[in-house]
């Protein structure tokens, strides 16, 4: 019995033994679980207090001395500081145009992307380069189903087109007046300004349209850079030629949409329009009669001398 009782006593011993190591178990897991949980609370504050940095250095600004304006890389504000000093440091290869940004360069060269080999004039799109590379082959790819006139571009084909079907979308809120081109209607637009922004510094007469001017100075140059391939006439407008190779043509593109008679020039269309609104613009100032013909008004006048 006393060795029962022995036995049991070491098993109670065992047991409070085992319940203490339990409860020192608990307590050390509690223990390592606050310690984690105090090391969790200071990683957050670390990361709390890097990202208040980041954000702090991501705010960080350089300002301009002289007007005040903030930006966010050293680089920019180097850059900026040439729209004071006037320094441009980035120069074109090809051209020598100077720029004082490296991106405006960049941007810049893409009009060297495509040189014709022919004249050696640059585009910045290839859409553009193939059109001009036209002008060289000949190719006249868009063609009028009405009449067979072709063009180099979709452009040219579409306002002639409105010479056939009388479209005019452009109209002066001041005359009335309507247009075919925004070009004309922008042109035309001057004539109410009384702008003549191209002047002769031979003669002094100014133009409204710059292409008038350099036909007119070649008057003073004599030059006719423009020479028929069919019978070798030249002439010093471009407008003039054309209007010549209609003479081997036979080409009359203007037509009245009133009686389908047609004629070789705008001008010859816009006279014979007068057979049909009873126009008559020359008026003698002596007798006060009118006529529809610049011509006729001239032989009227020899009756008064």
């Amino acid at each position: 019995m006393a060795f029962i009782k022995e036995e049991s006593e070491d098993v109670k011993i065992e047991e409070i033994l085992i319940e203490k190591h339990e409860e020192t178990e608990e307590q050390t897991d509690l223990l390592v679980l606050k310690e984690e949980s105090q090391a969790l609370d200071e990683m957050k504050e670390k990361d709390q207090f890097e990202n208040q940095d980041d954000r702090n250095l991501t705010e960080t600004y350089f300002t301009c001395f002289q007007d005040g304006q903030s930006l966010k890389q050293q680089g920019n504000l180097t850059d900026h500081m040439r729209v004071h000093t006037g320094e441009n440091l980035y120069i074109c290869r090809e051209c020598g145009k100077s720029f004082e940004q490296h991106e405006n360069l960049e941007v810049h060269m893409r009009v060297h992307s495509y040189t014709c080999p022919k004249c050696g004039k640059s585009f910045s799109q290839k859409q553009h380069f193939q059109q001009h590379k036209r002008i060289h082959n000949g190719e006249k790819p868009f063609t009028c189903q009405q009449c067979g006139k072709s063009f180099t571009r979709k452009g040219h084909l579409e306002y002639h087109m409105r010479t056939h079907t009388g479209e005019k979308p452009y109209t002066c809120q001041q005359c009335g007046m309507s247009f075919t081109e925004k070009g004309n209607f922008n042109r035309h637009i001057q004539t109410h300004t009384g702008e003549k922004p191209y002047t002769c510094p031979q003669c002094g007469k100014s133009f409204i349209r710059k292409h008038h001017f350099e036909d007119h100075i070649r008057d003073h140059t004599g030059e006719k850079p423009f020479t028929c391939k069919q019978c070798g006439k030249s002439f010093s407008q471009k407008g003039s030629l054309n209007v010549h190779m209609r003479a081997h043509t036979g080409e009359k593109p203007y037509t009245c949409q009133q009686c389908g008679i047609s004629f070789n020039r705008q001008g010859s269309l816009n006279i014979h329009m007068r057979v049909h609104t009873g126009e008559k613009p020359f008026t003698c100032d002596l007798c006060g009669e009118s006529f529809r013909y610049k011509v006729t008004f001239k032989q009227h006048m020899r009756i008064h001398l």
